[in-house]
């Protein structure tokens, strides 16, 4: 309670936050309740149990959905998780403290951009039009290509996109990690001669690896979330059977369809998967390297 009193406008600026998640993240699990209940506007709901689990596994077109869901977010940890430990393993080798900062500015900014502007960005680029990927394929004497409607780039224009936007935001909890390192220990290693690289590969990477685990434990919590801003808009017609994903699923049923209590079914069978996914990660991990959530 001392801690509470001495600290007390440091605990206030927390306040809206907590506020945001109690009203957006927590009430909504109580209301998870209606996937086992038939919604009705007027009167008191039914309870109809597992009915609508039922109806959602023997819809054919959610195992599509559930399958493009997977393939879009494995890639994601695939090709996007690596990317910010190499960036901040990268600008700490910038010796020069502005020059870094400067770097670290122009990479954050992405961040800051929602997906509305990024997807306009990609669009405008990729555009068969005047796009400048394609105009810099018809200089080399290659034809146009349609990448926004061609299912066999849509996925990966997704994973590009997640790239450019995150990859910088998401280095700053390694690049702490790198700053919080002993010093001392950089010191020992080049009074016995090692090199930078040395450094790196003995020194720097060991003692980033608890942060690692823990981001990629919390990223595998998220697994079905492929994320809906970035998808809805970037899909269209042509590329809807590759990239609809639970999110996008969940919105149509759910706010077009007004089928409330099947769209919460589904959503609440992504979030079962991701606790049991992040619970899975964390006691193997904690298993094999001794290190997990807590």
């Amino acid at each position: 309670m001392k801690l509470v009193k001495k600290h007390f406008i440091l605990y206030l600026f927390i306040l809206p936050t907590l506020i945001f998640l109690f009203i957006f993240h927590y009430l909504p699990i109580y209301e998870s309740k209606l996937a086992f209940q038939k919604y009705k506007i007027i009167g008191e709901n039914e309870w109809v149990g597992l009915r609508y689990f039922k109806i959602l596994f023997s819809y054919s077109g959610f195992y599509n959905v559930l399958w493009n869901t997977i393939i879009i977010s494995m890639m994601k940890i695939v090709f996007t998780f690596p990317i910010p430990i190499i960036l901040a393993l990268t600008l700490n080798e910038i010796r020069k403290s502005s020059h870094r900062k400067f770097f670290q500015s122009i990479l954050y900014i992405p961040h800051f951009l929602s997906w509305v502007i990024i997807s306009g960005i990609f669009i405008s680029m990729l555009s068969i039009n005047n796009g400048a990927v394609n105009n810099v394929l018809q200089m080399m004497d290659f034809d146009p290509i349609n990448f926004l409607t061609n299912s066999n780039y849509v996925r990966w224009i997704l994973v590009i996109s997640e790239i450019w936007r995150s990859a910088g935001w998401d280095s700053v909890l390694y690049i702490a990690a790198i700053f919080s390192i002993n010093q001392e220990l950089y010191d020992s290693a080049k009074i016995d001669g090692a090199t930078r690289w040395q450094q790196t590969i003995f020194i720097t990477l060991p003692m980033i690896v608890p942060m690692i685990i823990t981001v990629f434990i919390l990223n595998l919590g998220f697994f079905l979330s492929a994320g809906f801003d970035q998808v809805f808009n970037l899909m269209n017609a042509a590329t809807l059977s590759k990239i609809d994903i639970i999110d996008t699923y969940v919105y149509r049923i759910g706010l077009l369809k007004g089928d409330f209590s099947l769209s919460i079914a589904a959503g609440l069978f992504k979030g079962l998967i991701g606790f049991i996914l992040i619970m899975s990660t964390h006691f193997i991990a904690k298993r094999i390297s001794g290190r997990g959530l807590w």
